[in-house]
């Protein structure tokens, strides 16, 4: 059974190739894109990532936003933080969540509007 999605006829253009190949990128930059991708591949942590996109807040509040448990909050956000992706601070006896950069708010407002389209 043939389909419309390829190539009819096995045409190498070489130019092109080496043109892309020169540009690709270390395997390593590949591999890390990938991991960040599967830690947001979670719906739970997509949705701490988008709370924390609005405001910096602690796991009890992360907590009932969410809707589950302190203890599991607290494993989404240890996953998170070790892909540098959120960041916290101590205050007292308190620790605040927010995105660790920029970038982090970019990969969801792309994946919100992605997801409208």
């Amino acid at each position: 059974m043939k389909t419309n999605d390829v190539c009819d006829e096995r045409c190498i253009n070489e130019d092109a190739v080496r043109e892309v190949k020169e540009k690709m990128l270390p395997e390593e930059i590949f591999s890390h894109v990938s991991d960040d991708f599967k830690i947001i591949g979670d719906p739970t942590r997509v949705k701490i990532l988008f709370a924390l996109s609005k405001k910096e807040l602690c796991v009890c509040d992360l907590s009932r936003i969410i809707g589950m448990t302190e203890s599991a909050v607290s494993h989404q956000l240890r996953l998170l933080r070790n892909r540098n992706m959120v960041k916290f601070r101590k205050e007292g006896k308190m620790a605040y969540y927010s995105l660790a950069d920029s970038h982090v708010i970019h990969l969801i407002k792309m994946g919100v509007q992605h997801a409208r389209e």
